[in-house]
């Protein structure tokens, strides 16, 4: 859309000489038929000259040109020749029938031309809105409603824009979402507020210009007002733009709406969940935290205040040391849970013996798995894997752990290790109560316990080596066995091992 402002006054005027100058060489080209009976035909060539000037130019210039032709042709095509006086009555009533359609004929094809002007102002506004209803719909976030609304302000209106959005508190921000550069002086920020406030534009060009050579509109909403714009225009708009710059405005100010309610919720989502995280880890802790520190403040208490035997002072301290134990793991998962949501865990490979890291995890869980008889199966060819050994043995703790904790004493759990086209596989399989089908899709989440169940713990350990996993590029599966239990499958690409990159490494 073109800009309205401009030299309107420069452009009229020179219609006004070009429309004279038209009508003056077609009066002078038509000199030869002066002094012949076909002078009638002069007042027709004059009529079209006016039509056709009608097409080009505004009402003013084309009344001057009817008023010219009539004038020219009466001085010098009416006889007697060069006098305003006319003798012949039937000439008297064609000059008078000249001048009026000359003149209705002029001021009809303008204003069929004005209305032909503003269909397609209004066709190509229309479109304008319609590429703006569009591009501001699939706009997602903030953000890119601003950068749209920039943009369409720039190219229809050919001005440059600033937005000063609230900050979710009804309160102005001082400086703009996208152009944080800019900063509203302190005498601008308290119009900008006013405006936000009142709900009506100030500045150039308003009843209230309160000294900007800006002008500042309000972005009201249904529901909230987003914001304010300030534009700076040279011009103030007419009548037919102040409606479509409203309505454009709406616009902006509806989908600026819909982002700040889209905001607003789920910032409100995040603070529920945020609260209910917090009562399920505190009320999780309190009672984690408890039963090992009762167990070492009661077995301490013992041993301070009584005198026991040598067995009863073994006794006790390796209550006191599994308590400790217990204690620690739940602080590693704690710490381990963090550094995940941070996104500060990375693998640090390297190559190894997977029968030293299972042996590992097993020694750990000496105590844990006394109960239980402990299956490991290793591939006979297994060959050198390149992994995170730390990483990959507290994945294994956890799944054992996990099995230790639902699968029945004296019941067998089995570890199996395998490699096959560059993937290596571990599976822990175990024969307890399994999951509930509807609840496999949780196991991995933080927090997640199975209703009713008697185990200790927080809910971490799953999701622990669900994050390590994934941070080795692998996966992590569970499904329920046919004939009872579970089983977790983890699955690992890792480098096919060979003997000449290994000795390069190694230098």
């Amino acid at each position: 859309m073109k800009r309205y402002f401009g030299p309107i006054k420069k452009q009229h005027t020179t219609h006004y000489i070009l429309s004279s100058v038209i009508v003056a060489v077609t009066s002078l080209l038509c000199a030869p038929l002066a002094n012949t009976q076909n002078y009638h035909v002069v007042s027709f060539i004059l009529l079209f000259v006016v039509s056709i000037l009608a097409t080009f130019m505004g009402t003013g210039p084309v009344l001057l040109a009817s008023t010219l032709s009539a004038i020219f042709w009466n001085f010098f095509f009416i006889p007697p020749h060069y006098t305003f006086h006319i003798e012949k009555t039937e000439d008297i009533l064609i000059f008078g029938l000249f001048f009026i359609i000359a003149l209705v004929n002029g001021v009809l094809t303008t204003r069929v031309r004005k209305q032909k002007k503003l269909v397609r102002d209004r066709e190509r506004r229309t479109n304008a809105l319609f590429q703006l209803t569009k591009e501001l719909s699939k706009a997602s976030g903030i953000d890119e409603v601003l950068t749209v609304a920039i943009r369409e302000i720039k190219n229809n209106f050919q001005v440059d824009s600033f937005f000063i959005l609230q900050n979710g508190e009804n309160i102005l921000n001082d400086t703009g979402r996208l152009q944080k550069e800019k900063k509203l002086l302190l005498a601008e920020r308290h119009v900008a507020e006013w405006v936000f406030n009142h709900a009506q534009k100030a500045g150039a060009f308003t009843p209230n210009t309160m000294g900007l050579d800006f002008t500042i509109f309000p972005l009201s909403g249904t529901r909230i007002s987003p914001g304010v714009v300030a534009v700076k225009l040279n011009n103030e708009f007419a009548e037919d733009q102040k409606s479509y710059w409203d309505t454009f405005l709406v616009q902006i100010s509806n989908a600026l709406e819909r982002e700040f309610l889209g905001e607003m919720a789920q910032r409100v989502r995040f603070l529920d969940e945020s609260d209910r995280l917090y009562k399920t880890l505190f009320n999780s802790i309190s009672h984690e935290l408890r039963i090992p520190v009762a167990t070492i403040m009661g077995a301490s208490d013992s041993m301070l205040n009584s005198e026991n035997s040598e067995n009863m002072q073994q006794a006790l301290s390796n209550e006191i040391f599994t308590a400790s134990l217990r204690l620690n793991r739940l602080i590693e998962n704690l710490l381990n849970i963090s550094r995940l949501e941070s996104g500060h865990i990375s693998a640090r490979l390297d190559w190894y013996d997977i029968n030293d890291l299972v042996n590992k995890a097993a020694d750990d869980l000496k105590e844990e798995l006394k109960p239980f008889t402990l299956k490991i199966e290793v591939q006979d060819d297994m060959p050198l894997v390149k992994t995170d050994f730390g990483l990959i043995e507290q994945v294994l703790y956890n799944l054992l752990i996990n099995s230790t904790q639902y699968a029945p004493p004296a019941s067998e759990i089995i570890l199996s290790v395998g490699y096959s086209s560059g993937t290596m596989e571990l599976e822990v399989t175990d024969n307890g109560p399994g999951f509930p089908e509807n609840e496999l899709k949780n196991v991995f989440k933080k927090f997640f316990r199975v209703d009713g169940s008697k185990t200790g713990g927080l809910g971490l350990g799953l999701s622990i080596a669900k994050g390590f996993v994934e941070a080795h590029g692998g996966s992590i599966a569970i499904e329920n066995r046919q004939s009872g239990g579970a089983r977790f499958t983890i699955r690992i690409p890792t480098e096919t091992p060979d003997i000449k990159n290994l000795q390069e490494q190694e230098q």
